[in-house]
């Protein structure tokens, strides 16, 4: 095996800114979470996405897992007189038919607050984000969004950490948001087309702000149109079929789009290569329902250079959110400070 992949073991799971800013309240009666803001962002191509920005907090403080190592930034490093957002953020992007306020994507915001401040949000079509999902093309734009609230608090570190669908979407965001995208955001490689004029490229002056300082794809494909598991073939029925959208929208609470991609966006394979020099973490779980091993095997493959991807092969672990236990997100968080 190449020197960057690490065998561990997982535990098992337990408006433009029409940012109406506000304090926040509870969530789901686990008590209040101090500092939260809750903000509708608007992104690029006009669709309204609901988001929250928490604060870091110290490990064990309240509603904290008590699990961090207290050695990270800011606050929850427990250095004095150091403001919030003296520290970096990671923003969070969910995996299809989440949500920002689904129990799986909160306990991960717990735990990434003891490390850092956290952005969490619903791609389009999901949650209280308006628009149709479009299973990973547009959704770029969504965290592009969420990216640039995030530095409107003040941070200049910011990372950016997906699961499944969300963990492509990192991965082709921080290609074409990063510093090797072409300035007029057309897809660079071999028959590659610019963005039509409906779908507006991710030009030079859009990438302000919205880029990322390092990335972690959580169970993420490596490429398109994937269907050699039975749970992925259920999803592409759902997906393509009118009456699996109509499964989607009132059974999963997932709106979406019903055309087809056109062009085809860029893959996360493809994308790896135009990441460097923003560090790539890949986590994958040997047991993973829906994407073998081969998925984060081909995005290693990819890198440009032997340091510029990291691989993690987490022994015993499914998919996404739903199997990432606390003790992982503690080493994410680390991996990320130490970036």
């Amino acid at each position: 095996m190449p020197s960057r992949i690490a065998h561990m073991t997982a535990e098992p799971e337990a408006s433009h800114p029409r940012i109406g800013v506000s304090p926040v309240t509870s969530r789901g009666g686990r008590g209040p979470v101090q500092g939260l803001r809750r903000a509708t962002l608007l992104t690029d191509d006009g669709v309204p996405v609901e988001a929250a920005y928490r604060p870091a907090r110290p490990p064990g403080g309240p509603g904290g897992s008590g699990g961090g190592s207290g050695g990270g930034p800011g606050p929850a490093g427990g250095k004095p007189g150091k403001r919030a957002s003296d520290g970096p953020v990671i923003v969070v992007a969910h995996g299809f038919t989440g949500s920002l306020g689904r129990p799986a994507v909160q306990r991960v915001a717990d735990v990434f607050a003891e490390h850092a401040a956290v952005v969490t949000f619903s791609f389009r079509g999901h949650g209280r984000s308006g628009g149709h999902s479009t299973v990973g093309d547009r959704e770029v734009l969504d965290l592009a969004a969420a990216v640039r609230w995030a530095r409107s608090f003040g941070h200049h570190r910011v990372a950016t950490v997906g699961f499944s669908m969300g963990g492509s979407v990192v991965i082709r965001h921080a290609a074409l948001y990063g510093p090797n995208a072409p300035a007029d955001g057309s897809v660079p490689g071999p028959g590659s087309r610019s963005a039509p004029a409906d779908r507006p490229g991710v030009t030079a002056e859009g990438r302000t702000g919205a880029g990322t300082d390092a990335v972690v794809a959580v169970s993420a494909p490596a490429r398109w149109y994937y269907r050699g598991t039975a749970p992925m073939r259920r999803l592409h029925w759902v997906v393509t079929r009118p009456a699996g959208r109509i499964v989607g929208r009132y059974g999963l609470r997932t709106r979406i789009d019903d055309r087809e991609w056109d062009p085809v966006p860029l893959s996360p394979v493809a994308s790896v290569p135009l990441i460097a020099p923003v560090p790539l973490l890949v986590v994958h779980g040997d047991r993973d329902p829906y994407f073998p091993v081969d998925h984060p095997h081909s995005l290693l493959a990819a890198a440009p250079s032997p340091d510029a991807v990291e691989l993690w092969l987490e022994r015993g672990m499914g998919h996404a959110e739903n199997a990432v236990a606390p003790p992982l997100l503690h080493r994410i968080a680390d991996w990320l400070d130490s970036r």
